[in-house]
């Protein structure tokens, strides 16, 4: 039984907030030790020199209020009063007294309460014992301090410059614009490397469906461009390699025809008899054979992509169907329309309803929406069904499954396998389950909206 990790418990959290695009991870990877910089340099500022520059200017003050104090103390004469607030005026401090007052007893709100510390220790040292009160909220540029002596209260206003740093803001502010602009410049640049991926990623992607971004190049960092070059040497290669293959497939269908069709003609100037009848199915289901060879081999070359509507798909397979003898019903939710291959989903889709019709008596094709960006097309059947360990065994080249199936049926076992590849190549798939008219539901799933680059 395994033990219980705190430290494992906040990594496994941390991994689940941090970012999953390459964008976000890069632009932390730049913008946090930055602003861990700056956070450790306002640390040091405030603590090395901020707070030490304050403390001494509160010193300052609490000095020379503790001389007019003194002074007064040793004469309280309002002729020398008079001379102490002339001599404080050159120290920037407006002095007066208050006779018959007393130190206000409400709470000393906090301007900010390191400054406020400051100062307050500074008095507390300069005019002990006397008593004192001070203020640095009421005015918003200079500060009040009251000094208790037996005729009132001397009552002391100086700039809020005297007692603190007053331009700690100005370091703040430069340092919050340096950070602003640091992370500015590197969206812009990461922005810019992460879309040279994008659009590589995207062109893979195009590729892979079958179509040919023509309007990709090359572009962003050494690494990036590699990558691209390597992709469109490799796109070449495969592009070459699926021309040669249907050249040669069009040489096979070619050479292969040819005799078959010799042989059809032999046989339809032959006399009639069970013979010459079971050399015409033979060479018929041999044609059908070669067709299906040649559509699993050649696939989609040289379809384009253009927009289409479900509703007219499902009834032209649905027409073709029912004129070769299948007893289909449609169930289609109306306005759906997908961007692909016409030719290629059209296969597909008639490769599910020729099998669904090959096992079952009634074949039902309904269409509905699955979510925003994807739609499904349904083939189901009453047939005798498919056990689910045999799902995707269906799906491989020339698999039969005559044991679970009817084995009285013609075919080479490339028909799922077929519709996959189609589905695939658009951005779907092709799901087997049961139907719930006892037989093997199909669902050919689809994106509805895909950007198609025309070559």
């Amino acid at each position: 039984m395994s033990t219980f990790s705190p430290m494992r418990l906040w990594a496994r959290l941390l991994r689940r907030r941090l970012p999953t695009s390459l964008w976000g991870r890069a632009l932390l990877i730049i913008v946090l030790p930055i602003a861990l910089m700056q956070v450790a340099v306002t640390w040091a500022f405030f603590e090395a020199h901020w707070e030490t520059v304050t403390a001494r200017l509160s010193e300052g003050l609490a000095g020379d209020v503790a001389w007019a104090v003194d002074s007064y103390l040793d004469d309280p004469s309002p002729a020398h009063l008079a001379e102490i607030t002339e001599q404080a005026q050159i120290m920037q401090l407006s002095v007066a007294l208050r006779e018959g007052s007393t130190l206000p007893t409400r709470d000393r709100p906090a301007f900010f309460v390191a400054l406020d510390r400051s100062l307050d220790r500074a008095l507390s040292v300069r005019l002990d014992p006397q008593p004192f009160w001070f203020d640095t909220t009421r005015y918003p540029n200079h500060v009040e301090i009251q000094v208790q002596v037996d005729a009132g209260v001397l009552r002391f206003i100086a700039p809020r410059e005297r007692a603190f740093a007053t331009r700690g803001h100005i370091f703040i502010l430069w340092l919050g614009g340096a950070t602003v602009l640091l992370t500015a410049i590197a969206i812009l640049f990461i922005r810019n490397q992460v879309r040279a991926i994008e659009r590589l990623a995207d062109a893979a992607e195009a590729f892979g469906r079958g179509e040919d971004d023509v309007a990709f190049k090359p572009h962003g960092a050494r690494e990036v461009r590699q990558a691209a070059l390597a992709f469109l040497d490799m796109r070449e290669r495969i592009q070459r390699h699926i021309d040669q293959r249907t050249a040669l497939l069009a040489s096979v269908s070619h050479d292969l025809r040819t005799p078959l069709t010799r042989l059809k003609l032999e046989l339809a100037l032959a006399d009639p008899s069970s013979s010459t009848q079971a050399m015409s199915n033979d060479l018929s289901e041999m044609e059908h054979m070669i067709d299906e060879y040649l559509a699993f081999a050649q696939g989609e070359a040289g379809e384009v992509a253009e927009a289409i509507r479900v509703e007219d798909l499902c009834e032209a397979v649905a027409l073709n169907a029912q004129r070769a003898g299948a007893e289909v019903t449609l169930d289609l939710e109306p306005g759906l329309t997908i961007t692909g291959r016409a030719n290629g989903l059209r296969r597909a889709l008639a490769n599910l309803v020729d099998n669904a019709a090959s096992h079952g008596r009634t074949v039902q094709i309904s269409s509905r929406t699955v979510s925003d960006a994807v739609l499904e097309i349904v083939v189901e059947d009453d047939g005798p069904g498919l056990s689910p360990d045999l799902y995707e065994e269906a799906f491989k080249p020339f698999s039969r499954l005559d044991e679970a199936r009817n084995q009285n049926r013609k075919g080479v076992g490339l028909g799922l396998a077929i519709a996959r590849d189609i589905a695939r190549a658009h951005g779907g798939d092709v799901e087997l389950s049961g139907s719930d008219l006892g037989g093997l539901r199909a669902a050919l799933c689809l994106p509805r909206q895909r950007r198609v680059d025309q070559p």
